[in-house]
């Protein structure tokens, strides 16, 4: 059991007892989190970032961490989303093992980590922690909520949860609910991790560990990440120079194979399994409609219910994982709930992760919405 927690990592205290939706509670939880820029004297320039499964809450360098961050390329000063402009939060997802409670936290009133008794996590419940950091900093309005693939997920539940609160929202790669295909490479993900045997229900150790499971339900995610013309294109039918692969019957023999594990052996030592787990049923279990108190089942309608100002809504034509027609539809939501919205289907050949590696397609549009939004401070 391991947390991942980088250096200038700052905590904001969750409400003790924190309830969850799904029931239980949490003591003396806490959620990590960064910030970049300064908070202008009207309070009127905070922008928080909410991340995917994985990042952490270091999205860029800072001065307390110069490390290249997960949004390097987005976040800071001149960038698009800029650190001289705005007052920069980012958030570390509630249930996630790089600073913020998670099952591998320790458990106060046992001395060991939760593992599985860490309470049942929802996307709702991720959206109330981001505001207990906010609560925190004494912020008291939003220029905008951004949210990233399980971030879109949870922005769009903040925006529920806390109306009038943000001015505009820019939501990328996201989604209003799970769709089969994703539940089900999710799914095949936990499966691998829980049947490896040194997961033991939860109870693994650093000396047995699963990390069969992990590197299979990593890889897995990889290849829904990006797209099949990115594989082709990157990789074609390229075998590996070596013959090792002949000491090892079915072994792999192309270059694709020896990118997915090493892809793999690197997330194995940098994120928990437990935490993989929560975090991705929770993904599966989110549906807007069933959050919105208009008991509808049109995915449009429900998101009609949230009140917002103006929103950008960006999606790459060859993501699998969210499909485009997911952000059409909250593009459609807010504007039928009467926000002023844009959307732009990008034409980017890398998937999913097009938004952390396609910058050229991604950062224009960010950077001219949040351009517009200066007008308001």
């Amino acid at each position: 059991m391991s947390e991942f927690i980088s250096i200038g990592t700052r905590f904001a205290p969750l409400p003790s007892p924190f309830p969850f939706k799904r029931g239980g509670s949490l003591l003396d939880g806490r959620v990590a989190f960064e910030t970049w820029g300064q908070l202008n004297d009207k309070g009127s320039n905070a922008l928080l970032i909410l991340t995917g499964l994985s990042p952490s809450a270091h999205a860029a360098g800072n001065a307390d961490n110069p490390d290249r961050g997960w949004w390097e390329a987005m976040v800071g000063p001149g960038k698009a989303v800029d650190s001289d402009d705005w007052f920069i939060i980012c958030v570390n997802t509630l249930g996630s093992c790089k600073g913020s409670s998670g099952p591998a936290s320790i458990n106060p009133e046992s001395g060991q980590p939760y593992r599985l008794g860490f309470p049942d996590l929802s996307v709702e419940d991720c959206a109330r922690a981001a505001k207990a950091v906010l609560n925190h900093l004494h912020i008291d309005t939003l220029a905008c909520v951004i949210g990233n693939s399980m971030g879109g997920m949870v922005a769009l539940s903040f925006l529920q949860q806390y109306p009038l609160y943000a001015r505009s929202h820019i939501n990328v790669s996201g989604s209003a609910q799970a769709l089969p295909f994703s539940i089900a490479i999710r799914s095949l993900q936990r499966e691998a991790i829980r049947l490896d045997p040194a997961w033991n229900n939860g109870l693994y150790t650093e000396g047995s560990y699963p990390r069969n499971g992990m590197r299979i339900a990593r890889k897995l995610g990889v290849v829904t990440y990006r797209s099949a013309m990115e594989w082709d294109g990157r990789f074609g039918r390229v075998r590996l120079i070596n013959d090792d692969h002949a000491s090892e019957k079915f072994g792999p023999e192309f270059e694709v194979e020896r990118y997915l594990e090493a892809h793999a052996e690197r997330f194995v030592d940098q994120f928990d399994p437990n935490c993989y787990l929560y975090l991705s049923r929770a993904m599966d279990w989110f549906d807007f409609c069933l959050s919105c108190a208009k008991g509808s089942t049109d995915v449009v309608e429900s998101l009609a219910s949230i009140n917002i100002g103006s929103a950008l809504v960006l999606g790459a034509e060859t993501d699998i994982l969210f499909p485009l027609h997911q952000q059409q539809q909250i593009a459609d939501g807010l504007s039928q709930g009467g926000a002023r919205v844009s959307f732009e289907a990008l034409d980017s050949h890398q998937g999913h992760d097009a938004f952390l590696v396609d910058i050229e397609k991604f950062a224009p549009p960010i950077r001219r919405f949040l351009d517009e939004r200066k007008a308001e401070l």
